[in-house]
């Protein structure tokens, strides 16, 4: 499960910096330029690791935006063919092609990563038509013309996932992804997906519900190639190399990954799971369908992947907390029979990604793998902090939004004096000691996400969160030499009181919530105003706050829901968290969205960010080895994700 700076206000009230790693910015998103200096220290063969890990993230890098739209591929396709061959195109309207074909890879599609609205190009029909015309084929002007609504009504498919959806269409009728094609929930009355995470669910004309698995097919034919076939085959060929120069445990893991993506079946998913959850390897890496924010229903995983090399400066600090796993789990504020024993500490590393594609972002600070329960339970976790993306982010902001958010001077002071530290063990504590804990009443038979459906990502998204502002008051954290400051933990306070108000600059339109970390953060603070008075929205000048009046208060309250949450969590209590959700979660005022947006223009910093990879490079000798592996940093939105694309050669028409 991730954990996304982008709902995060601490991020921006570090100490302000040199703003060198801002590359680009289109409207309020901002494109950030990602290091990672911990390259330099590989040995040789890590380094030729890294790079063959790196292309199999870069082949499965197409998919997502095929999954989150049916004409993604297409549009895709369309807007690269143009924006790569410039000549003859009016210069005004190539500029706007430009910039809305970056916020489409920025976004994996024409729908917003965080408010799953759709994105409007600021270039109109005619003019796409115009830029094309007596320039490319005939069927290119088709092409264009059948991707008309797709691209330029904004009532055709409006919103990516619709959780709670409008005109009485259900969660899925509302939702343009594509992991449903002519589906209701009405037809899953009775279903049980055999591929739940690796498969799109098509109802036929018959009303039969047919399951496209995901897989590339086993070489002997045995099974046959099924959706995504050519990418995973891709993405197949680099882990191959990969495994050739991986050592021995490292190399089993890969093999567990090729076979999954031969085959789909879980059952191997599971075997890989659990294998890459036990090797602790320099040059890590995530490749595969592992979230499942982006379907309403919960169940469908988006494809993404990260390479990343451990920071061992900061991976010190996450193992102090690992380590105590069991002391956070023994006070924590639920009841004794979901209280689990014999914790395993999880795997936890500060790392620097060398890539992130498909749905991986650069807004993701930390993230805690396997989400499968049954491989927690028995082998733990991995807990991963991304400390190139934290530094980048911190860089790119400064005090500004503390300045003007900050319910007063005092609040203002702690939270930049101690607001990176603070956030750093957010980050850390949400991770490490967040999503692996708990234990399920042992009469549930399956994963509770099965049980909690839509409303699941939302409950483990706050339970984590909740779990460091619980904790973030244990003397434990003193005693470690974690944390230096009491107010380090005021300034935690403070910016979870902050988030519900300042995140509502990212929803431009409508009066609810669909994003499950934003629902999350809304969620703690509401239930904490309503339940404490701990937390209140004031008034002043013209100006909404949200103000913590007490922090012990406040803290009471967050015990109360985190008790909650873990009795749902553990019994599967679906009507519970959907009351919980749709009553403190869902919908806000847009009046004071309004203002906040207004506020926000005034400080003219980016509202979204998307990250710059870094760029390996290699030289292949005869016999095919990768020699020589280079990193740089090439600053360039445009040439990366073009080169992305030359992997397939693909052209619109």
């Amino acid at each position: 499960m991730k954990y996304s700076v982008l709902l995060c206000t601490l991020c921006l009230t570090a100490f302000s910096q040199e703003n060198r790693v801002l590359v680009d910015r289109v409207g309020s998103t901002g494109f950030l330029q990602i290091e990672a200096s911990s390259f330099e220290k590989l040995t040789p063969k890590q380094q030729a690791l890294a790079y063959w890990l790196s292309q199999a993230a870069i082949a499965i890098d197409p998919i997502i935006y095929d999954q989150l739209s049916r004409f993604g591929l297409r549009q895709k396709a369309l807007l690269e063919t143009i924006v790569a061959n410039p000549d003859g195109i009016d210069p005004a309207v190539y500029a706007k092609v430009v910039a809305f074909t970056k916020l489409f890879w920025a976004n994996r599609g024409n729908h917003h990563d965080n408010t799953a609205q759709k994105i409007m190009p600021e270039f109109t029909y005619d003019e796409l038509k115009a830029a094309a015309r007596g320039r490319f084929a005939p069927a290119f002007q088709k092409e264009i013309d059948e991707l008309r609504p797709s691209l330029f009504d904004p009532d055709f498919e409006p919103m990516m996932t619709a959780k709670s959806p409008k005109g009485g269409k259900d969660i899925l009728q509302a939702s343009s992804n594509n992991f449903y094609l002519g589906v209701s929930m009405a037809d899953l009355g009775g279903f049980k997906d055999t591929h739940p995470l690796n498969s799109r669910l098509v109802k036929s004309e018959s009303g039969h519900l047919d399951e496209q698995i995901y897989r590339a097919g086993t070489p002997d034919a045995g099974i046959k190639p099924g959706r995504y076939s050519e990418f995973l085959a891709k993405a197949i060929s680099y882990l191959q190399q990969a495994q050739s120069v991986a050592e021995p445990a490292q190399a089993k893991v890969i093999a567990d990954l090729i076979r999954f993506y031969q085959t789909g079946e879980p059952q191997d998913w599971i075997r890989f799971g659990i294998d890459w959850v036990q090797n602790n390897a320099t040059v890590d890496f995530a490749n595969g369908f592992i979230e499942v924010y982006r379907d309403a229903r919960g169940a469908k995983g988006t494809a993404q992947s990260f390479v990343s090399i451990t920071d061992e400066r900061v991976t010190s600090l996450m193992n102090k907390i690992a380590d105590n796993a069991q002391y956070f789990e023994n006070r924590a504020p639920w009841a004794p029979q979901y209280r689990k024993q014999g914790v395993k500490p999880p795997v936890a590393k500060a790392v620097e990604t060398v890539i992130e594609t498909a749905d991986f972002h650069v807004t993701t600070t930390g993230d805690n793998l396997p989400n499968e329960n049954e491989i927690h339970e028995k082998y733990g976790s991995k807990s991963f902090i991304f400390t190139g993306s934290t530094r980048a982010l911190t860089a790119a902001g400064g005090v500004s939004i503390v300045n003007e958010f900050s319910a007063g001077p005092e609040e203002a002071r702690i939270s930049t004096k101690y607001g990176a530290e603070a956030d750093e063990l957010l980050t850390a504590l949400h991770e490490i000691i967040g999503h692996g804990s708990g234990k399920l009443n042992p009469k549930l038979t399956s994963d509770p996400q099965s049980y909690l459906k839509e409303y699941f990502s939302t409950l483990e998204e706050a339970r984590a969160d909740l779990m460091a502002l619980w904790n973030i008051w244990d003397p434990k954290l003193k005693e470690l030499g974690l944390i230096s400051h009491p107010d380090v933990a005021k300034a935690m306070y403070y910016s979870a009181a902050l988030a519900p108000l300042t995140q509502l600059r990212r929803i431009p339109k409508g009066d609810t919530i669909e994003e499950d970390h934003q629902r999350d953060r809304q969620l703690i603070v509401n239930y904490i105003m309503d339940k404490t008075g701990a937390i209140a929205q004031v008034e002043r000048n013209g100006k909404y706050y949200l103000e913590v009046k007490d922090c012990d208060k406040m803290r009471q309250g967050v015990g109360m829901l985190l008790a909650e949450l873990m009795r749902i969590k553990a019994e599967g209590d679906y009507d519970a968290i959907r009351k919980l959700v749709d009553k403190y979660g869902v919908h806000f005022d847009p009046k004071v969205r309004d203002q906040v947006v207004t506020r926000f223009n005034t400080l003219n910093l980016p509202a979204y960010w998307a990250g710059i990879n870094p760029e390996l490079t290699a030289n292949i000798d005869s016999k095919g080895q990768a020699t020589e592996v280079k990193i740089s940093y090439p600053r360039d939105y445009v040439k990366q994700q073009l080169g992305y694309s030359s992997m397939y050669n693909r052209k619109a028409l």
